[in-house]
């Protein structure tokens, strides 16, 4: 049954994370295209993202809370990683907040970027905790 539950945690986490990070990499790769379908195009596809980004951000945390509850306390020591992941999933949440907030074509440009960029780190940090906990 532990294993079971192992498993299910595990995969809620790497499904939410598909969603929300490979989300934003698809939907930055489309704005171009989007914009030549529309000038309103781009902001009508980012707020159908939107309603299940969110819930898959909400998700991350949550499984990310279950999966701390998971690491044994050497695990949760490991030389600063789990802390680097934190913050990172912490700017990757807020600056997603302020891109959908964003007026300036500047602001959506360096808010969007921050958000990626930063969800990218707490990917690749959730990798090599992943890979130290075996």
């Amino acid at each position: 049954m532990e294993h079971a539950l192992d498993v299910t945690r595990l995969f809620l986490h790497v499904l939410a994370a598909t969603i929300w990070v490979g989300g934003q990499l698809t939907l930055a790769a489309l704005v171009p295209a989007l914009r030549a379908a529309g000038a309103d195009v781009p902001r009508t596809a980012a707020r159908a993202f939107r309603r299940i980004a969110w819930p898959a951000f909400g998700v991350l945390v949550l499984t990310g809370i279950w999966n701390l509850a998971a690491l044994t306390a050497d695990q949760r020591d490991e030389s600063g990683v789990l802390t680097v992941k934190l913050v990172a999933v912490l700017v990757s949440g807020v600056s997603a907040f302020a891109h959908e907030r964003a007026t300036s074509r500047r602001g959506l440009a360096v808010w969007g970027a921050l958000a990626a960029v930063s969800a990218l780190v707490a990917l690749l940090y959730g990798v090599v905790l992943a890979e130290s906990a075996d």
